[in-house]
């Protein structure tokens, strides 16, 4: 049976929703170590919601941040630098500030530093299993809402409006989402899990697993960091949005 997982990070928790012929499950990991034992045998696309290929040195901002803040209009500030990949192995913010000051000679918000227990979790299984490299790939939720969409979203995710719109473009690109929504919201209770990340692992997962359109990345023809690593955004769409 092929899986296909979105994995979505909630601050504290990993919320990854699994689909085969139709949806399977969802589930809280603690860890993406514990992700990727459960789906190891079966997966074959994984779609996390953190950096996968990262800057060493030099311009911080990468391509595929760049074009997805481009074509999502308003949520372009959900779309954060990472740090460096030096920078992602500090557990204090002072240390990673420096790391990224001396390696790019710009600054590290802390919005982006609290990110980077999970973006170095995820760096490290690529680098250590090389069979999770062909895998893995990295999106965005705001990216893949706006490719179901058919254009920018105009409310914040933890809005009520901003539900609405997210509930009406997973309605448009699968019927059957409603209900998917709340058998995913169902298998997360007694987890502090907010209703907006169940929705945000779901659009990876509907993103990861085979459709109707095509699956796509920011940019078409992405480029490698120094591990091998693709720097893209994955999307779904019948048409390129760049």
């Amino acid at each position: 049976m092929a899986l296909f997982v979105g994995a979505h990070w909630t601050g504290e928790q990993w919320v990854a929703t699994a689909f085969a012929d139709g949806y399977e499950s969802t589930t809280v990991y603690e860890e993406i170590g514990r992700l990727w034992s459960d789906v190891a045998d079966d997966a074959t696309r994984v779609l996390v919601d953190v950096p996968v290929g990262l800057v060493e040195e030099g311009k911080p901002t990468r391509e595929p941040d760049e074009l997805t803040r481009s074509v999502v209009g308003d949520r372009a500030d959900e779309v954060v630098t990472p740090p460096v990949r030096e920078a992602t192995r500090k557990r204090r913010y002072p240390a990673a500030a420096r790391v990224m000051e001396r390696k790019t000679g710009q600054s590290l918000s802390e919005r982006a530093f609290t990110a980077s227990e999970p973006i170095a979790a995820v760096d490290e299984l690529l680098q250590e299993i090389p069979e999770t490299r062909a895998v893995f790939g990295e999106s965005h939720a705001e990216l893949c809402f706006r490719a179901f969409a058919g254009a920018p979203l105009a409310h914040d995710r933890r809005r009520a409006g901003g539900y609405a719109e997210r509930m009406r473009a997973l309605a448009e690109f699968d019927p059957d989402a409603p209900p998917t929504v709340q058998a995913a919201a169902e298998a997360v209770a007694g987890h502090a899990v907010r209703i907006e990340s169940v929705l945000d692992a779901l659009a990876l997962g509907y993103t990861a697993r085979p459709g109707s359109t095509e699956l796509r990345t920011l940019p078409a023809t992405p480029e490698t960091d120094a591990t091998g690593l693709e720097l893209c955004h994955y999307y779904r769409a019948a048409d390129p949005l760049a």
